[in-house]
């Protein structure tokens, strides 16, 4: 049996912190937004008009595993070590676990649609004429259990044409990406600033035995292409940022769909890309667990 606490800190001392506690024998350690899914919640990671260096929240929740008889001395030994004096939030009882197989019961086949399924590699695929995405959790967002990933990937199956060409932008694991090629989108690209993941991208499709480049923001600046549908799956904050260049990119006739949107947020959203570009009108295309997936079309000039 272990322990997890729960502790929280500001950003001078989260990484010295994390770093003592495994220095002094914790069994693992994470590092989550203490003001996650609130109205306070932070994006990180070098989205558009965000410090580059910034690499921490403001407030961080710690939840570390220790051997319980050792607990005490532990945290101890990290706040001695880290120069730090913090106050244990919570301490809860962990039973020991077969954390491959509990992290794999978390992960079972989920059907998007009549047609569509995400299928991790541990489980069976189901049969043709079924559109499979074999994708297994990892490094990079997207494994089609969150309700902003689940609606793109709705989206995707009523309203892709084959031979469309994609933008992804924010791919993460690459899964929108993957799942329009699958039903039958040609010319997808992923975009997204983390290395690890266009690494995870690349990997998960030639897994899948799809056609899709990825790059990163600067790759996708040097190319002048619009594409038939556009996604971003990204927090509000960066798709309300990034409005003039995703908007650019959509083709004429061409659809633009957003998500990572909470319901409080979608009005602000619609404004603030209606003020960039009338030309596309969100509105939105569906809701699921409070959050919000706003899709538009590019209308078509037909002044002569």
């Amino acid at each position: 049996m272990l322990l997890e606490i729960t502790l929280v800190t500001d950003e001078s001392a989260v990484e010295a912190l994390s770093d003592a506690m495994i220095n002094a024998g914790a069994v693992s350690v994470s590092i989550e937004d203490a003001h996650a899914d609130t109205a306070d919640e932070e994006p990180l990671y070098g989205e558009p008009g965000l410090d580059d260096a910034r690499r921490s929240w403001s407030q961080s929740r710690l939840r570390v595993l220790i051997d319980p008889d050792q607990a005490d001395a532990i945290i101890n030994a990290a706040c001695t070590a880290a120069a730090l004096n913090v106050v244990v939030e919570q301490r809860v009882s962990v039973e020991d676990t077969d954390w491959v197989r509990h992290t794999q019961s978390q992960f079972p086949p989920t059907r998007i649609s009549e047609r569509l399924w995400i299928v991790p590699t541990w489980h069976d695929p189901p049969p043709p004429p079924a559109c499979v995405v074999t994708l297994d959790p990892g490094v990079a967002f997207g494994t089609g259990t969150h309700p902003t990933t689940h609606m793109c990937l709705r989206w995707l199956d009523q309203n892709l044409q084959p031979g469309a060409s994609v933008l992804d932008y924010g791919c993460g694991s690459g899964i929108l990406a993957i799942a329009a090629a699958k039903l039958g989108a040609s010319g997808v690209v992923g975009i997204d600033i983390d290395p690890q993941a266009l690494d995870a991208a690349r990997a998960n499709s030639n897994a899948n035995h799809v056609a899709a480049s990825y790059t990163d923001s600067h790759g996708l600046s040097q190319c002048a292409t619009t594409f038939d549908i556009v996604l971003a799956n990204i927090l509000s904050n960066p798709i309300k940022l990034l409005a003039p260049a995703l908007l650019a990119r959509v083709a004429p006739s061409g659809s633009l769909v957003l998500s990572g949107i909470l319901e409080r947020q979608a009005e602000e959203i619609i404004a603030s890309y209606r003020n960039a570009d009338a030309s596309v009108p969100m509105s939105i295309w569906s809701t699921k667990d409070g959050w919000v997936c706003l899709s538009g079309a590019r209308i078509r000039d037909t002044r002569i």
